[in-house]
């Protein structure tokens, strides 16, 4: 599988995009709400997407609840995972009502053909407006018991679980969408804070794979933290010992701009240690990386893992019951 992910513009598929979906390189496309009219019209986009390629590919979409979920008429609407512990009594509430949203995301999108949803955001709800209610709590031990629950959810229907974005976005007040977001703290004080969640959940296994942030910690190392071989290899590889799927954030944003050019970016990533890299909401961009990488890159068999996994054959009944509880808690 090639390691790149794009997206398309529209409804339906282009010439341009029929044509990027079969380079080599390609190896994913990432959804938006742009894509999406009904599900009847979803699922032969994605079919005409697969045809296109005529190779494996990870088909993903960010569809994490309350305001970042891409599809809305057709699906259950699921609440932003902030409001979790508002809407329950208790934390054994909490973590099965996260459970419930994990089954019914998981659900919905593979009866589409979607292999991942970029979930769960494992960021401390902290200052920062762009994570904001995205992030489950501002209390890391609440973040690792109701994300390792969406988690359970996720992989109770068969979708692997993105953890994102390492080490930490929550505690930078600038939105790496129109900036390069400047971290100061030193490791230390990460450690203790917005790392734990992601270390916790490694450790339980349970992180299929993991998309770091376009944020500098200026005291570690000068590169944002997906260009950063520091934060990929010596930290997320070898101190933690993971050893999943690595997405770059969307390169087309502002934090990713440092790195240079949409080729140079690519190359950084993937030198840093990403097996796959996003090129989103910029069709140009997208098409300098495909022809600007080396055509004899080497992909990375990881990517193998998250495409093709079935549904679980119990999925619908646990679905059944999950919508039933999500109803339970929010009318």
């Amino acid at each position: 599988m090639g390691p790149v992910m794009i997206d398309c513009r529209a409804v339906s598929l282009q010439q341009d995009e029929r044509d990027m979906l079969a380079h080599p390189l390609t190896g994913g496309v990432i959804l938006f709400t742009r894509n999406y009219e009904s599900p009847a019209q979803l699922t032969q986009l994605i079919q005409d997407i697969r045809a296109a390629a005529g190779k494996p590919l990870v088909i993903a979409v960010d569809h994490e609840g309350g305001r970042v979920q891409r599809f809305r008429e057709g699906f259950t609407r699921l609440p932003a995972m902030g409001r979790i512990s508002a809407l329950t009594a208790s934390d054994d509430e909490a973590q099965a009502l996260s459970y419930a949203c994990g089954v019914i995301m998981a659900y919905e999108l593979k009866q589409l053909d979607i292999d991942i949803s970029f979930a769960p955001v494992l960021d401390i709800n902290g200052v920062s407006n762009v994570i904001g209610d995205r992030g489950f709590d501002p209390e890391p031990a609440v973040v690792i018991r109701l994300a390792g629950s969406l988690i359970d959810g996720m992989h109770a229907i068969g979708m692997p679980a993105t953890g994102k974005h390492f080490p930490g976005h929550g505690s930078v007040v600038a939105d790496s969408h129109i900036d390069t977001p400047v971290d100061e703290r030193d490791l230390k004080t990460i450690e203790q804070h917005d790392l734990k969640p992601f270390v916790d959940l490694i450790k339980q296994q349970k992180i299929d794979a993991m998309m770091p942030a376009h944020v500098r910690f200026a005291a570690i190392d000068d590169k944002p933290a997906g260009f950063s071989r520091y934060w990929l290899q010596t930290i997320l590889r070898g101190k933690l010992g993971f050893d999943g799927v690595i997405f770059s954030d969307d390169l087309s944003m502002e934090g990713a701009a440092v790195a240079g050019g949409y080729p140079e970016r690519a190359k950084q990533a993937l030198d840093a240690g990403c097996d796959m890299v996003l090129a989103c909401n910029n069709t140009a961009g997208a098409a300098q990386i495909l022809t600007g990488l080396p055509a004899d890159i080497v992909p990375s068999q990881r990517l193998q893992r998250l495409v093709g996994q079935p549904l679980k054959k119990d999925a619908a009944s646990v679905y059944t019951r999950a919508c039933e509880l999500l109803q339970q808690f929010t009318g």
